[in-house]
Formats: C-alpha cells, sequence, structure tokens
C-alpha cells in the first residue's frame, strides 16, 4: 500500500506536522486493515498494491483444519470479495506442508452426533448443518468476486485438495502432492472435491481413480492432468512468480476481470447457450462502465502510462 509524504512548509506548525498527519493517516489505515484480518488460523498481508496474501497459519499442526479455521476461511473471503483495495489474491501455506486436511483432534461436537443415542432425524438435521457449513468455508473461496491463485507446496491432503479446486489458478512446487484421503478413514470427499475436480483436470476415470484409492498424485503428473498449470522449483521462486502474476491480473480493469470470473464459472455450470445469453445481458450493462474507455484510450496510445482504474 503506497503513501503520499506532502512536501510543503507550514508557518503555524511546521512541515514536521504534515509528516505527522499523513504517518496517522497511514497508521489508520494499517490498523484498520489488521481489525478486519484478524484471524486464529489465517494470516493476510497486503505484498503488492490491490493484491491480498492469505496464508494457512497453523504450520505446527500441518496447518490442519479445525472449527477455527472453517469459520474463518468464511468470514476472510467474504469480506475479500466486497474489499475495493482487492483484486486478486495469492492463497498459500506456512510451513512444511500446504494442509494436512481435517484436524481430527477437533472433531469431538461432530463425533458426538454421530456416535450418540440420539433419534435419527435429528441427528441427520445436525450433521446436514455441519456438513453445509464446511461445504460454504470453500465455496466461498469460489464466489469471492477476486481471482485466487492457489500456491501450493508440500502435501496437500484431503481438504486442501477440496480447497485449492474452488480457487481460479494452481502452481505448486516440485516436491508437492495431492491426496484424496476421505476413503482412508472411513468416508466419501465432502466439501467440493467430488463435485469440482472432474471439472479442473476433465477425466472421469482418473478422478474416480485418485478417489477411490486415495494415492498420492505428484506435481508432475498434477501438471499433465491440468491440476495445476505450472510446476515451481521450490516455495519462494513458486510465490515470487504467483505474485508477479497476481500483479498483472489487478493491472487490469477489475470490472473486465471480475466479470470474467463470474461468467467462466456461470458457464461451467450451464450449457454453451445459456452462457452466451447470460454474457448478452451482463455485457450490455459492462459496457457502459468508463473501464472501457479508459482501456480503449491507453490501447491507442501506446507510448503513454499504463490505464489506471477506480476502484470496485
Amino acid at each position: 500500500m503506497q503513501h503520499t509524504t506532502y512536501v510543503r512548509y507550514n508557518f503555524k506548525t511546521g512541515q514536521t506536522a504534515v509528516r505527522k498527519l499523513t504517518t496517522t493517516k497511514a497508521n489508520m489505515a494499517t490498523s484498520s486493515f489488521s481489525n478486519k484480518y484478524k484471524f486464529e488460523t489465517l494470516l493476510v498481508s497486503t505484498p503488492r498494491e490491490y493484491v491480498y496474501h492469505v496464508e494457512l497459519n497453523r504450520p505446527q499442526q500441518f496447518n490442519t483444519m479445525n472449527s477455527a479455521f472453517w469459520r474463518e476461511m468464511v468470514e476472510c473471503f467474504q469480506a475479500i470479495s466486497e474489499d475495493s483495495d482487492c483484486r486478486v489474491v495469492v492463497l498459500s501455506a506456512n510451513g512444511k506442508h500446504f494442509t494436512a486436511g481435517l484436524d481430527l483432534t477437533d472433531m469431538g461436537p461432530l463425533m458426538e452426533t454421530v456416535l450418540g443415542n440420539g433419534d435419527v432425524a435429528r441427528k441427520f438435521r445436525t450433521l446436514q448443518q455441519f456438513i453445509k457449513s464446511y461445504q460454504l468455508s470453500f465455496t466461498s473461496v469460489e464466489q469471492c468476486n477476486k481471482p485466487v491463485i492457489a500456491a501450493v507446496h508440500g502435501g496437500c491432503i484431503g481438504g486442501g485438495v477440496d480447497l485449492i479446486t474452488a480457487a481460479d489458478i494452481r502452481f505448486c512446487t516440485q516436491d508437492a502432492f495431492f491426496q484424496i484421503k476421505e476413503v482412508d478413514i472411513g468416508l466419501a470427499a465432502d466439501v467440493g472435491t467430488l463435485q469440482r475436480l472432474p471439472k479442473v483436470i476433465g477425466s472421469d476415470s482418473l478422478v474416480r481413480e485418485l478417489a477411490y484409492t486415495a494415492r498420492k498424485m505428484f506435481a508432475d503428473e498434477a501438471a499433465q492432468a491440468g491440476l495445476v498449470s505450472r510446476v515451481l522449483s521450490d516455495k519462494e521462486i513458486m510465490l515470487k512468480v504467483a505474485l508477479e502474476i497476481a500483479s498483472a491480473i489487478a493491472d487490469k480493469s477489475p470490472v473486465a476481470v471480475q466479470g470474467s470470473k463470474h461468467n467462466l464459472n456461470y458457464a461451467r455450470d450451464h450449457s454453451i447457450e445459456e452462457g452466451l445469453n447470460y454474457m448478452v445481458i451482463w455485457n450490455a450493462a459492462m459496457l457502459q462502465s468508463e473501464d472501457l474507455r479508459v482501456a480503449a484510450m491507453a490501447s491507442m496510445d501506446r507510448k503513454g502510462p499504463p490505464p489506471s482504474f477506480s476502484k470496485l
């Protein structure tokens, strides 16, 4: 985030007062951001203009997903979706692995319901609410107005696969592996993998093999299958590339980028004809945006500065 320092002498207070005022405003903005994005299991930062970096932040527990994580993912990505200071998100993780999946030590309330002696209909209603709330945690990534780039290193296990299939773009390191682990603990993956992965990689046979066997898919196979679009040598280089791509996206019109994401998601879930008809309605409105004029003028003046777009 950039801040302007005004160099102007004030005879009553002096230049220092002007600098103090600017610093105070910057501190207030930083404090507001910190309060808005303060979480137990996530770390949110702003490494570049209009780029937010969200990190899974339970490294000692291999970023396993506990009750606070499921709640905070919704809070975080719903806030980002409406935050005009953000145009793109990089999603990564601290520690040795991206995530080891579900935190089995934090499943007390759920297991009490499963193993309890209550009425089956009432147990069903409770479990239904649990599962839906977990699904929303990753659907909030998919429904976020801003593109999300998942940057994966080490193990991406169980719920990690559910999570990254909700992202827009996926990169990984050479040491990364992906594993649909749920069958090994006696259940079918229930928060997105079985619904999204077939559409991400396009091979029903491979999805079924991975889901039925719980075998590991390593980086090269993931790239070949289309799960990731880039494999980088290590985490540092991967994050550098991810941030460069994020900055390139952030430089574009937010109207155009967010409209592209919305319509790509719509087209994925509808027929071609339905997608085209929806696009007609969408662009009949969005072509009237000032962004079209700004981008067109910049395109004609190739020697001029790059276009600058208003917040959205």
